[in-house]
């Protein structure tokens, strides 16, 4: 059987690389398509370098043409990986080798932002980016349990001639949280200050090496916390995490117009909707709006802010986290899909704030007749 080019293109359309949203050939990653006799040769272009994805396209390729075409085709898939640049030259106090620094924020507690935190760093580690979660909520931290090393406790390494603290690794992500140095059923009774210089040492007395994206996991609020941080590093972006239900929406909102205020000018780059709705497993075309329907995705178009994606209600998000392994882990699952655009969303608001923002500096703090007043650097 003789390969026809145009019909080969056509076919393409039909496959949709992971997270692109757009079929391969609306999407621009097919460059080129040669057919010699029984042979065909297909150059793709992609932005995501994860190894998952570049085989699946692969194997769809060969799969769609051996199909429909003809079982004997000899097919080559060139495969070149163009990542986007994420290079943000900060200024102020800056850990050397990082990035970018996002801070994922929530205005309420309970909304599910570290399960979020968790999952876009395992999405971004498989997309080939280094990452680091720095837990910055000191009184609940819980990556120690969501990445399964309770039990660890990092160890001190010299660096330069300096003891520094060795992150804990786990599924290739470095971690470091006040968990690690309390036992579990410890409570952190600690006023702010006491706080904040735990926070500066895991920031900059540890070895954090070379990182594309450090996360940083907020507590809830608005509070002393998000102030020692931005003070202490000059943020990228923040994300903000919030439920569509209308009392988790108007906390999102304050911890929105925290970081746009005028004195701590932090870009937003996104909110994601967390258990926006419920599908039961044996009713998989049905959804249940249980805490309000688009709520956050109405917000972020109401304060001008990208809407990065929705998380919906699953069973198996919450055991994930629960067992130490984060759900966008299961390789070809509903919620790998769903981080998977997200994650990719976060990213291209990245780029997007660092070819079109000035860098962000860290805020200065200063104490005035009692009260606490935020000015820029």
């Amino acid at each position: 059987m003789k390969l026809d080019r145009k019909e080969i293109l056509l076919a393409l359309e039909t496959i949709t690389i992971a997270g692109e949203g757009k079929n391969m050939v609306e999407s621009g990653a097919v460059k080129n398509v040669l057919t010699f006799g029984n042979e065909v040769v297909v150059d793709l272009l992609i932005s995501t370098p994860a190894m998952h994805i570049k085989k699946r396209a692969e194997d769809d390729i060969k799969k769609l043409i051996h199909e429909k075409f003809s079982p004997e085709a000899v097919v080559k898939v060139n495969i070149k990986v163009e990542a986007p640049a994420l290079t943000n030259e900060i200024k102020g106090k800056t850990i050397p080798g990082i990035s970018n620094i996002i801070a994922v924020a929530s205005g309420k507690g309970g909304v599910g932002k570290s399960t979020v935190t968790a999952n876009l760093a395992v999405t971004l580690a498989k997309m080939g980016f280094k990452v680091g979660i720095l837990d910055a909520d000191i009184y609940g931290p819980s990556m120690p349990i969501m990445f399964d090393v309770e039990n660890e406790k990092p160890i001190s390494i010299e660096v330069d001639g300096k003891s520094k603290m060795k992150p804990i690794e786990s599924y290739e992500i470095k971690i470091l949280s006040i968990g690690f140095f309390t036992s579990p059923s410890q409570a952190v009774i600690w006023r702010g200050p006491m706080a904040a210089k735990a926070l500066n040492q895991m920031i900059f007395d540890a070895a954090w090496g070379e990182l594309d994206f450090m996360l940083v996991d907020l507590p809830p609020g608005t509070g002393d916390i998000h102030l020692s941080i931005m003070q202490s590093l000059p943020i990228t972006g923040a994300v903000v995490v919030s439920t569509p239900q209308a009392v988790a929406l108007a906390d999102a909102k304050k911890g929105v117009s925290m970081f746009m205020s005028e004195s701590i000018n932090v870009p937003v780059l996104g909110i994601i909707e967390n258990m926006a709705y419920f599908t039961p497993e044996e009713l998989p075309n049905n959804k249940y709006y249980i805490f309000g329907k688009e709520g956050a995705k109405n917000m972020a178009a109401d304060l001008q802010v990208p809407f990065l994606g929705e998380v919906p209600l699953v069973q198996s998000i919450r055991e994930a986290g629960d067992y130490g392994r984060p759900a966008a882990l299961q390789t070809a699952s509903i919620i790998e899909s769903v981080f998977e655009e997200i994650t990719r969303n976060v990213v291209q608001e990245t780029v997007n704030r660092n070819e079109s923002l000035p860098p962000t500096e860290a805020i200065k703090i200063t104490t005035m007749a009692g009260c606490s007043a935020v000015k820029g650097k």
